[in-house]
């Protein structure tokens, strides 16, 4: 059984969250429109935490930590920490989260749910994790 979940106005912690212990029940989830992913928080702030992770790994050497760009990979990134990663049960859940930028044909026709928990009424500063990517010089758009 798959699930499919539309990211479109989810906050990042929460929706990230949600995904990480169903996953780790055994169940396999679907995320699409991973750039539309909300984060909340001031711009420059959000974009100067992402950019020190982001430099923090040396892309020149093969060193690390290497981090992500494109919106897709920072969710699944988000994810993996919330789980545990250094185990065969994390590992083995984290391959049942497959993350998309948009709807890809596949999915254009199958039922999507909308994670309740996770859409919260933003109120405050925000910015979505595809401005996150394009700042970070994603190429998917």
């Amino acid at each position: 059984m798959v699930t499919i979940i539309d990211g479109k106005n989810a906050v990042l912690g929460r929706l990230a969250s949600i995904v990480a212990e169903r996953i780790m029940d055994g169940e396999e989830i679907v995320v699409l429109n991973s750039e539309s992913i909300v984060i909340t928080g001031e711009k420059e702030m959000v974009f100067a935490d992402y950019k020190a992770r982001f430099d923090r790994g040396e892309c020149k050497s093969r060193k690390g930590p290497f981090y992500p760009r494109r919106a897709d990979l920072l969710f699944k990134r988000s994810v993996r920490g919330m789980i545990p990663w250094n185990n065969t049960s994390g590992r083995e859940a984290f391959r049942r989260l497959h993350v998309y930028v948009g709807v890809p044909k596949q999915f254009a026709d199958s039922e999507v749910s909308v994670e309740e928990q996770a859409m919260k009424k933003i109120t405050g500063k925000y910015t979505t994790l595809g401005a996150v990517a394009k700042f970070l010089g994603s190429k998917v758009w």
